[in-house]
């Protein structure tokens, strides 16, 4: 049997975690949305990611399941890091154009946005 580090290094390789340009964060509630509206909204960011191509080459993009971001009203929240960039009301009918605009073209889809928290620079690190 493999030992812990193996078989991190092992799953971590097979998820192309190393890889990714962004990583999303998708809040599926129950207090900001409820689990069913978060639920399809995951749904429908895991279907455009992959019919996009997202999950590896130059726009990789790695998503997250999370129960809770703490801004616990307007959900599903979800936020993409290393932008830091914040949105507001996620439902699956906004993901397509937040897929297309934000993760592909690279430009936020400005009217979903309340806050930025950018992760610094590498160089500034």
């Amino acid at each position: 049997m493999a030992n812990k580090e193996d078989q991190l290094q092992t799953v971590a390789a097979k998820l192309g975690i190393g890889s990714y340009h962004r990583h999303v964060l998708l809040c599926t509630g129950p207090t900001c949305c409820t689990p069913e509206e978060g639920q399809k909204a995951w749904d429908m960011l895991k279907h455009q990611i992959k019919d996009h191509n997202l999950v590896a080459g130059p726009n990789a993009c790695y998503r997250t399941k999370v129960g809770c971001l703490r801004i616990c009203c307007h959900g599903p929240t979800m936020v993409v890091y290393p932008e830091g960039t914040w949105y507001h009301g996620m439902s699956a009918e906004r993901i397509p154009r937040f897929v297309q605009q934000h993760l592909i073209e690279g430009r936020p889809v400005e009217e979903w946005v309340f806050a930025r928290n950018p992760l610094p620079a590498e160089e500034d690190r």
